[in-house]
Formats: C-alpha cells, sequence, structure tokens
C-alpha cells in the first residue's frame, strides 16, 4: 500500500508520484481557478541559494527553489510546506503566480479528485546550456507534448531562422 502523508491543505496530499519523487494529489475536486496553496519556505537571496546548492556539481539539480524576483529565492526545503512536492508537467493543470512578493499556485482547469498537481517550473538557465543539460534537466512528465527537459526551450539568437520541415 502507498505512503499517504497528512494533506497540507484541502486540496492535496502528498505520496509517491509516477513523475518524480512524492508528489501533490487532489484530495477533492478543484475548480478552475482556484488558489491550491502558497509556494513557501525560507526567503533568501540569489547569492545565498548559489551558496547552498551548487548545481554543477549535483547530478539532479535542486527544484525546491522558486525565484520570485530579482532579489529574492523562496528556499522551500527550509520551513517550506506541501507546495514543494507539486511536480514539473510540460502539460500542466497549475501555474504558478507571483503576487507581490509571494507565489501561490492556481488550478489551470478543473482537477479530478486523485489527479497529481503540476505546474510548468520554467526553469531557465543564464548562459547557454552546458554539456549534459538534458540529462541533468530531465523532463518525467510523460505528457503527449512533453519537451523532453524542466527547462525553457533556448532562446534563438537574432538574425537565425528556425529550419521548416519539409512536407513529403
Amino acid at each position: 500500500m502507498a505512503k499517504h502523508w497528512k494533506p497540507t491543505t484541502p486540496y492535496f496530499t502528498v505520496r509517491k508520484s509516477g513523475i518524480q519523487g512524492k508528489g501533490a494529489f487532489a484530495v477533492r475536486s478543484i475548480r478552475k481557478g482556484a488558489r491550491i496553496a502558497e509556494y513557501i519556505g525560507e526567503r533568501i537571496s540569489h547569492e545565498e541559494a548559489e551558496d547552498r546548492y551548487d548545481e554543477d556539481a549535483m547530478e539532479h539539480p535542486y527544484t525546491y527553489l522558486f525565484t520570485v524576483d530579482d532579489e529574492v529565492v523562496i528556499d522551500a526545503t527550509r520551513r517550506g510546506n506541501g507546495a514543494k512536492y507539486i511536480n514539473h508537467s510540460c502539460e500542466p493543470n497549475c501555474e504558478s503566480l507571483i503576487v507581490g512578493d509571494r507565489v501561490f499556485i492556481e488550478a489551470m482547469r478543473s482537477i479530478k479528485i486523485g489527479e497529481e498537481l503540476t505546474y510548468d517550473y520554467n526553469l531557465y538557465c543564464d548562459g547557454p546550456y552546458g554539456r549534459g543539460w538534458r540529462t541533468r534537466y530531465a523532463c518525467h512528465c510523460q505528457a503527449r507534448t512533453c519537451r523532453g527537459t524542466l527547462l525553457r526551450p533556448p532562446k534563438r539568437k537574432k538574425g537565425k531562422v528556425a529550419a521548416k520541415s519539409k512536407k513529403r
């Protein structure tokens, strides 16, 4: 029998996920637009986040950090709640919204009881994606339109035109 943790909100419980580690699963029907949870944790600077977690040295980069703005990062490993277990999906049913200096997770559509809650992490790298980035930031969402990575698609350089496929 799957181990269940105590629900952290009236909307979900945390348990083992087929996507990655633990996940958040709806314990009741959730209507589109419902504010499901606030993403909370210790508020730190970007410099402190870099000091705590050397992503270049990690096989699998840390995803409990949430960038609020140019100055603040939320570290959900410290004083966080169950929202940190909401996994990434390329076809999410939730979205993250930054309101002032707070981060909320809201339903993008109606969600059924038992459905895993997900949002697009929309991660990015400041510079070019380094060697092995596809493996380190691999996506396991299994969505029909999975892009294979937690990262946003790399930005195209100005003046470059994407190749178009030819119909046969």
